[in-house]
């Protein structure tokens, strides 16, 4: 059986059906800080949602790297991605892309949810026709052949003052990005389906006329 052919958690068709407003809100509840990643990380495609178990990547420019070391070394990560998680990279610069066509293309038939990178995409048309849905900061052509080297997989990152472990899920749609510990997963998605059901309440109040602030002191929510 291939990895694209193993059940995926069935967590992620619930926390999907989720907003990233709604769990940010029950995670700042709870007195959580630091879960949100920084409004540069942009999806590619407009409306897409992506949430799954976390694969991390860490890695560094080194453009004294043999090319067929480089190229070695980012074929092994394509490797070891695991289906149904979310490829999340800390690639350490704004100068040559963590993703592209074929590494796209690769990672979609193996069952990988998605791509998020604190760096660079290129081969942009070819990944919105594929629809593999990916997060990045900015495009070039430049690539890692040459330039770039993982320094480590399945390792904690961070992205800004967000610390992103093996463990712990991401949450992403239009609004923004939400890392999730992966200790406090259920616990995360049983509130935020409530938060949803009760969101419904108020929005019905309101559209019957009830005042918000009484809509607000009614449920507990606006």
């Amino acid at each position: 059986m291939t990895d694209a052919q193993t059940a995926p958690d069935p967590r992620i068709a619930v926390l999907a059906s989720c907003y990233t407003s709604v769990i940010h809100d029950v995670m700042r509840a709870r007195g959580l800080r630091n879960f949100t990643l920084p409004p540069r990380i942009q999806p590619l495609q407009a409306g897409t949602v992506l949430c799954g178990p976390v694969f991390t990547i860490e890695g560094r420019m080194d453009e004294s790297a043999d090319a067929h070391a480089t190229l070695l070394e980012w074929t092994g990560l394509l490797s070891r991605a695991p289906a149904h998680h979310v490829w999340i990279s800390q690639p350490h610069n704004h100068t040559v892309a963590q993703m592209g066509e074929l590494s796209a293309e690769t990672l979609h038939r193996k069952g990988v949810l998605g791509c998020v990178m604190d760096g660079g995409l290129r081969d942009a048309g070819f990944i919105q026709r594929l629809g593999l849905p990916c997060w990045r900061v900015f495009h070039t052509p430049r690539d890692v052949v040459g330039a770039w080297l993982p320094t480590g997989t399945d390792v904690p990152i961070h992205i800004d003052d967000v610390l992103i472990a093996p463990d712990d899920w991401l949450h992403g749609d239009a609004d923004g990005m939400v890392r999730i510990p992966g200790a406090l997963l259920d616990e995360v998605i049983e509130a935020s389906v409530a938060a949803m059901q009760t969101e419904n309440k108020v929005r019905s109040a309101i559209l019957s006329g009830m005042d918000p602030q009484d809509a607000y002191k009614k449920f507990g929510k606006f």
